[in-house]
């Protein structure tokens, strides 16, 4: 176990404890103030908050995405029996490999994610939107715009781009949420465990027995396009090809909702930048990028350093766990002036909402497609759209994600 010395900074700040879900950003950016590469004893890992340091690790090949073996560490004894099959689909997720094997497998995807690609879905996107909008956002009622439009239409879209038949939707979500606590760490206890990595077994099955139907009766989805351009049984076994589709499909929603939610909730804590999207409604766009930016649905993502890495006058060990916390590098003042700032307007520097370099989020297009369609949709046809109680807004206890539990809004 490698020891650090931890430089003097501000007092360790747990990022599970109710005040740090509810605001970490003040505490973030005074860590990057003070120590932008801080070794944490609390969370056994560095934080590197400064943009400049995020960077240099989402370009240094020996800072490495694998964590599946820290992921299975974290797993009950009671529940281990069941977990190696599941282990096994989460080795061939692209997010969990590093160059050239996460080259090799985010091929097969690359032509179907190209924004070109995506934007096909343009015309369902809306016409989804504005039906689920008619049933959830009647003028004049009150509801949980995360229950009613926030979580369900992202499922839509992605449900119709993977080619999953409405049928088939209650199980194939409940198996993405179960799927959910397992990667995102909010499954605690043995029980919780066991429902997630049986989920993640459910839906691969699924998705080989969906694959193994759309070689015989190709259409318009996913799926069928990669299978189309041959490459499945070449530069990757069918194993493998569905192994990431399971993470296509955990990936997709939840991810999505969030920015969706957290973007309806900054423009309606900002009347100036509501007012500016409702004049000019393909501002939605530049809401929705600065939500990535200030408050986006990723706090950080988690990277072991496969050897010694220096970094800011700091040596990062072997084996020692890295968080890069991208949530305080996009609100870093050195890259964005008055970062603090919510503006629809804002242009220049590169956030890293949806990270950086080979792990870019391969989704971002049809993730930006769908939350600025539902946005301008939103706040551009429903102008009584307020909060129905700004003071009772709670997060998701994750160390990964910041997403509302709810967010209540009259319509």
């Amino acid at each position: 176990m490698t020891t650090h010395a931890p430089a003097p900074v501000l007092a360790e700040r747990y990022l599970l404890s109710p005040d740090m879900i509810a605001d970490p950003y003040g505490h973030l950016d005074a860590l990057r103030e003070q120590a932008p590469v801080h070794w944490s004893p609390l969370h056994h890992a560095w934080l590197v908050t400064g943009y400049e340091q995020v960077m240099s690790c989402l370009r240094d090949p020996a800072v490495s995405a694998d964590r599946v073996r820290p992921l299975m560490d974290a797993v009950p004894q009671g529940a281990r029996e069941d977990a190696e099959r599941a282990f096994g689909i989460l080795s061939r997720w692209m997010v969990f490999n590093d160059p050239p094997q996460h080259r090799r497998l985010r091929r097969v995807f690359q032509e179907a994610f190209a924004a070109r690609a995506v934007a096909r879905y343009r015309t369902f996107t809306e016409k989804a939107t504005r039906a689920v909008l008619a049933r959830k956002a009647v003028p004049g009622s009150t509801g949980d715009l995360m229950a009613g439009v926030a979580k369900p239409l992202p499922a839509l879209v992605f449900a119709r781009w993977l080619g999953i038949p409405p049928t088939d939707g209650p199980s194939f979500w409940y198996w993405n949420t179960r799927v959910a606590d397992l990667v995102l760490g909010t499954a605690q206890e043995e029980s919780e465990y066991r429902a997630s990595l049986q989920a993640l077994v459910s839906l691969e099955d699924y998705l080989g027995a969906l694959v193994a139907r759309r070689r015989a009766e190709p259409g318009d989805d996913l799926i069928s396009q990669v299978l189309r351009e041959g490459r499945v049984g070449d530069s990757v076994s069918e194993e493998e090809f569905v192994g990431m589709l399971t993470q296509m499909a955990f990936a997709g929603g939840e991810t999505t909702s969030n920015l969706i939610a957290n973007t309806v909730l900054a423009l309606l804590t900002r009347p100036d930048q509501l007012a500016a999207v409702r004049a000019e409604p393909e501002l939605a766009q530049g809401a929705v990028e600065e939500t990535l930016r200030l408050d986006g649905p990723s706090k950080m993502s988690i990277r072991t350093a496969a050897r010694d890495v220096d970094l800011d006058s700091r040596t990062l060990r072997a084996g020692d766990r890295i968080f890069l916390v991208t949530a305080a590098a996009n609100r870093d003042p050195a890259r964005f002036p008055d970062p603090g700032r919510f503006d629809v307007r804002r242009s220049g520097a590169t956030h890293l909402g949806f990270g950086f370099g080979a792990h870019f989020c391969i989704g971002a297009a049809l993730a930006r497609l769908v939350a600025v369609a539902v946005v301008r949709t939103l706040v551009c046809d429903h102008p009584g759209l307020t909060l129905a109680d700004p003071g009772g807004l709670a997060w998701q206890p994750s160390l990964l994600n910041r997403g509302l539990t709810a967010l209540p809004v009259h319509y």
